[in-house]
């Protein structure tokens, strides 16, 4: 499917009177209603607002390119606007935006939307063809600017690959672009990289590992012949590929705005030779490596962000099993009393099962690649058999990624010839020998008894301590919203789920609601204090907050952290010390206010978070200053 297959004349507006972000989304909303391609317009338009509250779609060099996936868009579209003077629409480099592209995709449609974006974010990055967008004078010529562009990219595509068939000779530079959020850089950076080699007389080619999956990927063949690899990630690629290679390591912003520099380093035979270790740290541009705290957290979140799906499907499907069951049929096996709340419980139990294995699997592949994981998986499982819990599973995953590190560079010394033996036999057969050993002898014992006390501990808490705790988790979901501190927090609540720890969990959560719920409070009832802008962000944290998305309050933290963090820290611990006050406990790990009945204790529960909330608005409404008319 073409761009031009997905604008309609009447989803195009050329000049209209805009002069705000707020009136830009509106005006691109209505286009895309008039092209037919939406059943709901309101709902449209939240989705495309809520991913607005993500991040900024301006990304850059006045191109703004917002977009949605949701049920209320019949069939994929594209509308399209110019402003030739141009808005603030927050772009990335601060510029205003005067060209924009409004992308709509059906839910359950594969990855459509992203495939446009990327091929609208390649052709945009050729300066002249954007300006002569946004000099058109019609929609015909709009179109027809579009429709020739695409034609000229796919020709040039074709003859590139007909030529390096009848050359035989591949690609002198391979690259890989990857980003984990943006998904227009990986596509940018492909583009500049290709463009500027171009420019050089020099072939290159340049797999995108974007969102919607590799495209255009590296042949085995192709890495053999080239003379270099540039890596423009800022996610973890797969790397062992590229053994004995020289490889350049960069930022995938390096790869849109340094692009002859990395090709000149590329073809200058310079680059260092990458051996494969696992971490894939090794080679570096400009020696960009990261610091080791740093690769523990990567490596910690890889585990994290796996393990999550688990422990919330299964959490909140146990939660549920007591909410249908009856107390007073069995009150010892309660939660497993009648058919349906022995379903919800077995379910969920057995997903509940695979948290620890899960989380210490893919913090070991995060070291040691895919050898490691099932090295990892035993390792968590046998923590969790033996006691040693969350904390011997954490262990697990970091000893068995680095026993495959070690293991690597040991067989590394056998003959070629046993290479195919290594992932089938070696790795896994000593690797999980070894780590069965060290985690039954060495690690369950002390690290099983440490737990044994904790719990203890917690369980002969009083009520004063309890606060306390709840006070220093509470305000740590709200210390970087996501970040090191958030994650610490959520992973101690969901932890203690497994050991039965229900308020610990509870306060979490409440805790975690407080900083956008405060957010959106003060952006309306101190409307003075924020911008145009800030007070549409604000409603949309009512529902980030409601849903336990603490990362809602992110733009407002970025823009002003000295003010909106020490606020939303009191606030958050405020919450969690009175839930804790309250006796509030919960089972379910995520669920934001959809899981309050489910919780004990419901009203003051809510009572905890309301008193948080206003906590939160009323520091921040001191902090800030009014906004000047």
């Amino acid at each position: 499917m073409k761009i031009t297959d997905l604008l309609k004349k009447n989803g195009i507006a050329i000049n209209p009177q805009v002069k705000t972000k707020e009136e830009a989304i509106n005006k691109l909303v209505d286009l895309m209603d008039a092209t037919g391609r939406l059943s709901d317009k309101e709902e449209y338009k939240k989705a495309v607002l809520t991913r607005e509250s993500l991040s900024t779609t301006g990304i850059g060099d006045n191109i703004a390119i917002p977009h949605a996936k949701t049920t209320a868009v019949k069939e994929p579209g594209l509308a399209a606007m110019i402003l030739r003077d141009g808005i603030d629409y927050d772009s990335l480099d601060g510029e205003p935006a005067k060209l924009f592209f409004l992308i709509a995709a059906p839910e359950g449609e594969n990855n459509l939307h992203l495939d446009v974006l990327a091929r609208l974010s390649m052709m945009l990055m050729d300066p002249e063809f954007k300006d002569m967008l946004i000099s058109a004078k019609s929609v015909d010529e709009f179109l027809n600017l579009i429709d020739s562009k695409e034609n000229e990219r796919q020709e040039a595509e074709n003859k590139k690959e007909e030529e390096a068939k009848a050359n035989n000779t591949g690609y002198r530079v391979l690259a890989v672009t990857a980003c984990p959020t943006g998904i227009a850089h990986t596509f940018m950076a492909a583009e500049s990289l290709e463009n500027k080699a171009k420019d050089m007389g020099i072939s290159i080619k340049v797999e995108t590992n974007g969102s919607g999956g590799a495209k255009n990927v590296l042949t085995k063949e192709e890495i053999e012949n080239a003379d270099c690899i540039i890596v423009a990630a800022d996610k973890k690629v797969e790397m062992a590929r590229f053994e004995g290679k020289k490889v350049i390591q960069t930022k995938v912003a390096n790869g849109i705005h340094k692009a002859e520099s990395l090709i000149n380093d590329a073809i200058s035979g310079n680059a260092p030779v990458y051996h494969h270790t696992g971490g894939g740290e090794e080679a570096s541009d400009s020696g960009e490596k990261e610091s080791v705290g740093r690769q523990i957290y990567k490596h910690l979140m890889n585990g994290v962000s796996h393990m999550l799906p688990f422990v919330i499907g299964g959490g909140i499907l146990i939660a549920l099993a007591f909410l249908f069951d009856d107390y007073s049929i069995d009150p010892a096996n309660f939660g497993m009393n009648t058919p349906f709340a022995a379903f919800l419980k077995t379910t969920g139990g057995t997903a509940f099962g695979f948290m620890l294995p899960v989380l210490a699997g893919y913090i070991a592949m995060s070291i040691g690649d895919r050898p490691a994981l099932a090295v990892g998986f035993v390792g968590g499982m046998l923590a969790n058999e033996g006691g040693s819990g969350f904390l011997g599973a954490l262990a697990a995953g970091f000893i068995a990624g680095y026993l495959i590190v070690g293991l690597k560079k040991l067989f590394g010394k056998l003959p070629q010839s046993l290479e195919g033996l290594k992932p089938v036999l070696l790795y896994p057969f000593f690797g999980i020998l070894l780590i069965g050993a060290i985690i039954i002898f060495v690690v369950n014992p002390p690290v099983g008894a440490l737990n044994t006390a904790m719990n203890n501990f917690l369980m002969s808490m009083g009520s004063s301590s309890k606060i306390l705790l709840g006070a220093v988790l509470g305000g740590m979901m709200a210390i970087d919203m996501g970040g090191p501190f958030n994650k610490a927090a959520y992973v101690f609540g969901t932890a203690s789920l497994a050991s039965g720890q229900f308020e610990i969990m509870a306060a979490v959560m409440a805790g975690g609601m407080v900083p956008p719920l405060a957010i959106a409070l003060c952006t309306t009832f101190f409307k003075n204090k924020f911008s145009p802008r800030e007070r549409q962000s604000g409603l949309t944290n009512y529902v980030m907050g409601l849903s336990f998305i603490t990362e809602g309050a992110i733009p407002f933290a970025a823009a002003d952290p000295l003010k909106v963090i020490p606020a939303c820290v009191v606030g958050s611990a405020t919450a969690g010390a009175l839930s804790m006050a309250f006796g509030c406990g919960l089972q379910a790990p995520h669920g934001g206010i959809f899981v309050t009945p489910i919780v004990s204790n419901p009203l003051m529960y809510l009572a905890a978070i309301a008193i948080g909330s206003v906590v939160g608005m009323v520091v921040l409404a001191a902090l800030k200053k009014k906004i000047e008319a």
